[in-house]
Order: C-alpha cells, then sequence, then structure tokens
C-alpha cells in the first residue's frame, strides 16, 4: 500500500538533476463478456480471466453457455454514450465521444471489460447475484436528461431496481439501487475494471494507471501502480485512474470495510499476462477489484467516467481532482497552485508548444535571481583557483593540510565552496515538480508540435526493427535535443568553475557526458513536452549564463572584493569554526597513532 506514490522513473530523473547540481556547483475484471444484440454469455470461472474467443484454449477456461435474449440499450449525451445490458443491468460499454485512442478510435473505458453488479455476502440467506438477473427496461428522456429504469421482478413483485440517469451533457452518472425483498441483507457492490490500453506506450501508461481513493482523515491513498497490490479501507470515492482517463465512483457517505485489489497485468511474475494480449498487442494493462458492503436496502452514488483533465474534474464534482497525483508535498503543491494555471491559461491563446515554451521562459526569469547568486559564487570560485591548486599541489601527501590550506583560502576571501550549492537546490523543487507535471497534463493529449504529433506521448522520427533495453524500440528527437542542450550547459558550467581533481573525488569531466547520455536514454520514452521543456529551459539557461558571466558580472570588482576582505582580520563562522575543531581533533589522533607505532 502506497500513501503518497513516488514514480521510481521520476525519482530517476530527479536523481539526474542532483547531479547535475552536484557538476554544476563542483566539480481490471476477471470476466470480460463479448456481448451482441443476441448471444450467448460465457461465464467464467473466478480465477481466470478473459480472452478473445479465438484464443481460448479448452484447457485455459471452465464455462458453461447458457442462450439467452439480450436486449442493450443506450444513453447518450453530447459527450458520453453508455450502452447498459438488460442481464444484470451492467454498463457494457462506455465510450468518450469527442477523444480518440492511438489507432484513431473513440476512446471507450468500457468494452465488455467490467463488471458492476450486487452480490450477497449472507451465505445463511439467500444467494444473490444480480449479473445473472433479467431486468425489464424502461427509458425517459426529460429536459434534464435520459433515465433508465430497470426493474427485476419475482412471483409479480419488485424485488430490484437499478436507475442510471445521464444528464445532457458532461461525465457523470447517477445510478440509485432499490432492493425491496429483506432476505437480501448483508449486499455488496462489485466493481472490477480491466484498465485498456489506450496510448502509444504502454509501460508509460501503465506507471500512471492505478486505485487510488479518499478516506474519512481526507486523505487519497494509492495502491501500487507496479507491483500487485491490495488493501483495506474506508472511502468517500474511488477512482480506477487510467492514465489520462478515469472511472470514479462516488458516494454519497462514507462506506467502510471496503477492499481494494490491483494485479499489474504487464508484470512478467504474473501468470496471466498473457491472457491479455491479442494477437501480440497489449489490450488491458491492470486488474482492479473493489467489494463495498452497503448498509442500506436503497443507496445511491455517482459515476464518473471520462478524461483525468484536472479543470474538467474540478467543475464536474468537489474534491475528485485529488485523484490526479500532482507529486508529494511541495512538489505537489507547485504544480497545484503554479504550473497548472500557468499553462492553463497560456494555452487558453497559444498553441501547446508555445505555452510550454512561453512557460520555461517565465519559470527561468522567476528563478534568474537565483542563478545569480550562484554564478557570482561560480565567479569566486574561478578567480581562487590557482591559490586553490596551489595549495592542492604543495601537500598533497598530506590530505589533513591540505584540507585545511583550502578552508584557510575561502575564508580569507570571504567565500563559501557550499554558497553555489543553496540557490541549486531551491530549483531543484521546481525541476521535480515538472517531472509530475507533464505526465498528467491532460492538456496536452494530442497537442502537436513541430515533428511531435501528441506532446503528452513520445515523439518517433524513426523506428528501430529491434527493442534496446531501457530505451525502446523507436528513436525520439526531443529527448536527442535536450540531451545536447544539457552537454553544451554543464560544458559552460564546468569550464566556469571546474576545480583540481581531489582524490578519491568522481571524475567531474566524466559526469559531464554521462548526464546527458542518461538524460537520453531516460526521456526517450516520456511525455515529448518534458523534453521539450528542458530543451528550451537549458538553451535559456546558457544565454542567461552568457548575459550574466559577460554583461553583468565584474570579475575585477569581484576579485577586488576578495583582495580587501584578505587584508582584513578573519573570522569564522559556526560551520568553520566545527569544521576547525574537527581538523584538530583529528590530527592528534593521527599525532596519538604515529606515537604508538614508533613504540
Amino acid at each position: 500500500m502506497e500513501e503518497n506514490r513516488i514514480d521510481p522513473y521520476q525519482i530517476v530523473g530527479f536523481l539526474l538533476l542532483i547531479a547535475c547540481a552536484v557538476w554544476v556547483f563542483y566539480f481490471t475484471p476477471e470476466q470480460a463478456l463479448n456481448i451482441d444484440e443476441t448471444e450467448s454469455a460465457i461465464e467464467f470461472s473466478d480465477d481466470q480471466a478473459s480472452k478473445p474467443e479465438e484464443n481460448i484454449q479448452s484447457n485455459d477456461l471452465e464455462f458453461s453457455i447458457t442462450e439467452i435474449q439480450q436486449e442493450l440499450i443506450t444513453l447518450e449525451n453530447n459527450d458520453l454514450k453508455l450502452v447498459v445490458s438488460n442481464k444484470g443491468g451492467e454498463i457494457v460499454e462506455s465510450l468518450l465521444k469527442n477523444y480518440y485512442d492511438k489507432e484513431g478510435n473513440k476512446i471507450k473505458i468500457n468494452d465488455s471489460n467490467q463488471i458492476f453488479n450486487l452480490v450477497s455476502s449472507n451465505k445463511s440467506l439467500r444467494a444473490f447475484d444480480s449479473s445473472k438477473i433479467i431486468f425489464e427496461s424502461q427509458l425517459t428522456e426529460n429536459s434534464e436528461g435520459y433515465s433508465l429504469n430497470l426493474v427485476h421482478r419475482e412471483n409479480g413483485s419488485e424485488l430490484l431496481s437499478l436507475t442510471y440517469f445521464l444528464p445532457k451533457d458532461g461525465f457523470m452518472v447517477d445510478i440509485t439501487v432499490n432492493v425491496n425483498n429483506r432476505d437480501l441483507s448483508n449486499l455488496n457492490l462489485r466493481w472490477d475494471l480491466l484498465s485498456i490500453h489506450n496510448s502509444r506506450s504502454a509501460s508509460y501508461e501503465n506507471r500512471y494507471t492505478y486505485i487510488n481513493y479518499k478516506n474519512e482523515d481526507n486523505n487519497v491513498r494509492d495502491l501500487s501502480a507496479y507491483s500487485d497490490d491490495d488493501e483495506s479501507g474506508n472511502a468517500s470515492w474511488i477512482s480506477y485512474s487510467q492514465h489520462l482517463f478515469n472511472s470514479i465512483l462516488i458516494f454519497n457517505e462514507l462506506k467502510n470495510d471496503i477492499s481494494f485489489s490491483s494485479f499489474n497485468l504487464e508484470s512478467t511474475s504474473n501468470s496471466n499476462s498473457q491472457l491479455y494480449e491479442i494477437d501480440g498487442e497489449i489490450k488491458y494493462l491492470k486488474k482492479f477489484e473493489t467489494t463495498i458492503p452497503l448498509e442500506n436496502f436503497s443507496d445511491s452514488f455517482k459515476l464518473y467516467i471520462g478524461p483525468n483533465d484536472y479543470y474538467i474534474l474540478n467543475d464536474t464534482y468537489d474534491g475528485i481532482s485529488d485523484s490526479i497525483w500532482f507529486g508529494w508535498g511541495i512538489f505537489g503543491w507547485i504544480n497545484r497552485n503554479i504550473f497548472f494555471p500557468l499553462y492553463y491559461f497560456l494555452s487558453s491563446f497559444l498553441s501547446a508548444g508555445f505555452a510550454i515554451i512561453v512557460m520555461v521562459i517565465i519559470t527561468r526569469l522567476a528563478m534568474s535571481p537565483v542563478q545569480y547568486k550562484m554564478y557570482v559564487g561560480q565567479a569566486k570560485m574561478k578567480i581562487l583557483r590557482p591559490e586553490i591548486t596551489a595549495a592542492t599541489e604543495k601537500y598533497k601527501d598530506d590530505p589533513m593540510k591540505r584540507n585545511q590550506e583550502t578552508m584557510k583560502i575561502y575564508n580569507q576571501a570571504g567565500a563559501n565552496p557550499l554558497s553555489g550549492c543553496v540557490p541549486a537546490l531551491l530549483q531543484l523543487p521546481v525541476f521535480y515538480a515538472l517531472f509530475c507535471f507533464f505526465p498528467v497534463a491532460f492538456a496536452l493529449r494530442e497537442e502537436s508540435f513541430l515533428w511531435a504529433d501528441d506532446l503528452s506521448s513520445y515523439d518517433v522520427i524513426a523506428e528501430l526493427p529491434f527493442y534496446i533495453p531501457f530505451y525502446g524500440d523507436h528513436i525520439s528527437l526531443f529527448p536527442i535535443t535536450a540531451a545536447i542542450a544539457m552537454f553544451f550547459y554543464t560544458r559552460m558550467s564546468g569550464s566556469q568553475q571546474m576545480q583540481p581533481q581531489q582524490p578519491g573525488m568522481p571524475n567531474m569531466k566524466f559526469i559531464m557526458y554521462v548526464i546527458p547520455f542518461t538524460l537520453l536514454i531516460f526521456f526517450n520514452n516520456f511525455a515529448s513536452g518534458l523534453s521539450l521543456y528542458y530543451t528550451v529551459s537549458n538553451i535559456l539557461t546558457i544565454l542567461i549564463m552568457l548575459t550574466i558571466k559577460n554583461l553583468i558580472l565584474d570579475e575585477k570588482k569581484i576579485l577586488a572584493t576578495i583582495e580587501e576582505k584578505k587584508k582584513q582580520p578573519t573570522t569564522e563562522n559556526r560551520f568553520q569554526r566545527r569544521m576547525r575543531k574537527m581538523q584538530e581533533m583529528m590530527e592528534e589522533a593521527e599525532k596519538k597513532q604515529k606515537l604508538k607505532r614508533k613504540r
């Protein structure tokens, strides 16, 4: 169970950014029914998952076939089309009318891949499963929307009724359940879903396909997006996030003792993974299962089926936009309060690509005072480089003395070797927040720029006839431009403040080449919008660096300040005092050790 879901791929990117800073400053349900107008219903055993009819082998599944007459009822508004079967009263198809998948077809969230029914948990009383019964149906329309009333009768009496209401616009469905038989106590609502693969990259989409829910403490908790996971708890809503699309079940009151399960079908450790592929193509990514105890004989829910768009979710129902993972802690706050509003404003009058570029410019200009302080520190280090080099050479065989002399030079000049790190650390939350922003920015979906036809997915300039581990089976151009820009940035930063190589320290020239290369590999399967951002960001940073260095900073003035500082009595700050005392203690210990050896 993950209360704060952390994407390991994002952590890798975060570590890359930290490495850059070091360099710069130093050195799915169990069954799926294929239903036609009149067809056979295949009932799968509980421990098996569905697969296309042509792929079912006799030893794969246990099933029985019962010929029944089916009726499919359609509810359709301007945004959403629902198909409901009178057998079980379940939604067998939900289609988003204004969104398209990777093959150009309208997005289907449900396509005979969902279970949404009532089952009895009280074995001492009557066994009940609403998926096995036939309902009478009545579809009506009024000025507000479309209402489908489903009724099941036994012996002339109404046993169970379901009502679906779809308004004229939007993605929210109201569902009402009425049970009129007291023998049907302890009913559970069973909601299972196989998440359909809709985007270009299955592995990238799967990272952001997961269950989360809001509990009584108003906290959003997540099941793992990377491995099988299960949990129990209470919830006011449950979200089956499918990257850029979502199914959210919203309750009128808090539900208790809910059980949640998530199965990662992409995992090679999952024995049923192959059951979710069709002709070698991945059909489903995860299987979600939830069981919700119903305490009342009458209940109502809201079911959102639509895009995982922050602003659409906000406008639809208060609080469900929290199902989008903006990042943990300060990173989520930055996205929710800065990047999302900023991009939403810019994209209202600019294309997506230019909105990203303007967002880069605004971000870099806002952080330019921080960069200025960083470059001042770099300039001081560059001026002190000859003295540091001389001290290193003079005391190359005495590490303790070498460190003491180096600290003395810094102290006399009023320079702090850590002064460049503080501005860098201030920038890291912004950089990492962007890793969280681009994967969940629905507004980038199907937005093109230059050669990229979808900024929410990777761009492709060439397909490879083979798969390269960690890289993929294609070549993306934006990661290449980002890596090249990063290389020149790190190279310029290195020439600005490269310090003498200290024994035991990593080779910073090697890091200068490793970071862009790692960036190239890492970004190849990421959203091209992110690669575009870092390409422009690094280019703009280089321009700002050159402007500060050549037009703003005066190295002669800085040198004069350092020389004047050397003439003044030196004072130690708390950090320097502690370092000096620590070095003195180490020297004393080393002397005692030498005396023992002589004896």
